[in-house]
């Protein structure tokens, strides 16, 4: 049987509700979905080291700032380009666009304010209003791979954050195929995805805290079936 190897990747810890969420979803993957994941929590120190190539999945979880932002990054970077599935949740989607800003915009000085206050040129900016422990609406593009996993082409979420996506970047990142599907009732982005990759998406949201952790989101089912395809076709 071929085995499904998906990264972890955030600095661990017992206080972020993210985190202690993850052994249950990862049984309830295997007890309702069937899909059994091998998965390491690979520090963010040890992304940067040592990269994430050879997972058959990627998920950039909660938890920032990161004790080694490059690692996070390097992450995302390893994920997209190697077309390894990936997801990328609240710090994770902030450093998706970070990396894309950089590495695809060609954006060098691209920063995140959260990581370097003193940033000349932030893509990740603090929200006008905090979204800690906040639940919102979230309104979908039709056709999109998020609409087509959700099943609807709205959904109500949860949020930990109080940094999101500079709306100065946004049409950049966009005219160089990042695609944001998801927005709130503002129009402030919120899901953002590449439809040329295998899986790649990333929330500002957090679908792990979706319910009692008993029935996982449909957006991280959809990364667990694509980490077993993945494994599959190695």
């Amino acid at each position: 049987m071929t085995t499904t190897r998906i990264a972890l990747v955030g600095d661990r810890s017992p206080d972020v509700r993210s985190h202690t969420r993850v052994p249950l979803l990862l049984e309830a993957l295997r007890d309702r979905e069937g899909l059994d994941l091998d998965a390491y929590w690979i520090p963010t120190e040890e992304a940067e080291t040592h990269g994430v190539g050879g997972f058959d999945a990627v998920w950039v979880l909660p938890g920032s700032p990161y004790r080694s932002e490059a690692g996070a990054l390097a992450a995302v970077r390893t994920a997209r380009e190697e077309n390894i599935p990936f997801l990328g949740t609240c710090g994770g989607f902030q450093h998706a666009l970070l990396e894309y800003a950089r590495n695809v915009c060609a954006l060098h000085d691209a920063g995140h304010a959260e990581n370097t206050p003193g940033t000349e040129d932030p893509v990740i900016v603090p929200l006008a209003c905090s979204l800690v422990g906040h639940e919102g609406e979230i309104l979908v593009t039709p056709g999109s791979r998020a609409a087509q996993l959700l099943g609807a082409e709205r959904s109500l979420e949860r949020y930990h954050c109080n940094y999101g996506a500079s709306a100065r970047h946004v049409d950049v990142l966009r005219a160089n195929g990042l695609v944001f599907s998801g927005t709130d009732g503002d129009g402030e982005v919120r899901i953002a995805e590449l439809p040329r990759h295998p899986f790649f998406l990333a929330t500002l949201f957090q679908p792990e805290l979706s319910g009692d952790g008993t029935r996982p989101h449909p957006l991280i089912r959809g990364l667990a079936a694509a980490a077993v395809h993945h494994a599959q076709s190695r």
